[in-house]
């Protein structure tokens, strides 16, 4: 009888702490998306401040700047929002290069200040996307692991979702200013 007790106290240890591990890396990957959120948000508020900027010097430009304006929604679902920051980094790169056609907005020293802290945030933003999908990665791989997919059915944690670049969003940014 004393044998049984042990085993179901055993059984009952054993489901709490997968259950525990489950659930932190759960909020890991929320936390982990959070950090990324909290860049992009940085990064929204930079922006509007280097358009300004910029839009004196590039006025015929101004379809780059729109659309860097256009791109910063920050609604919707996990993936429309990765879609969307997508657009929002190419846009961003298309703005730094055109600025690189103009020698005067180049030395202008808030200019110079916002593209830095621009920069800068798009390299907070890649190491908070790698953390998410480490996160996602470690979250993804213990919920598929014999014991905790069996707690992990139960408790309903479904797969989730890398945050991925698409291929077309790869390719190194073309600006003729003709």
């Amino acid at each position: 009888m004393t044998v049984i007790i042990i085993i179901v106290i055993v059984i009952i240890i054993a489901i709490v702490l997968l259950y525990n591990h489950l659930v932190g890396l759960n909020i890991r990957c929320k936390n982990a998306w959070a950090g990324i959120d909290n860049q992009l948000k940085r990064r929204y508020d930079l922006i509007p401040n280097l358009v300004e900027v910029t839009k004196g010097y590039a006025s015929h430009e101004r379809e780059t700047l729109i659309e860097v304006v256009k791109a910063r929604n920050d609604e919707g679902t996990l993936s429309q929002r990765a879609l969307e920051s997508e657009k929002v980094s190419k846009n961003v790169k298309d703005l730094l290069a055109v600025a690189e056609q103009y020698p005067d907005l180049k030395a202008n020293e808030l200019f110079k200040n916002l593209q830095i802290e621009l920069t800068g945030t798009e390299d907070k933003i890649a190491f908070a996307r790698q953390f998410y999908n480490d996160s996602v990665q470690k979250y993804n791989t213990a919920i598929m692991s014999f014991p905790n997919n069996i707690l992990a059915k139960i408790m309903n944690y479904k797969e989730k979702d890398y945050f991925e670049v698409k291929e077309n969003e790869k390719e190194n940014v073309k600006v003729d200013l003709k």
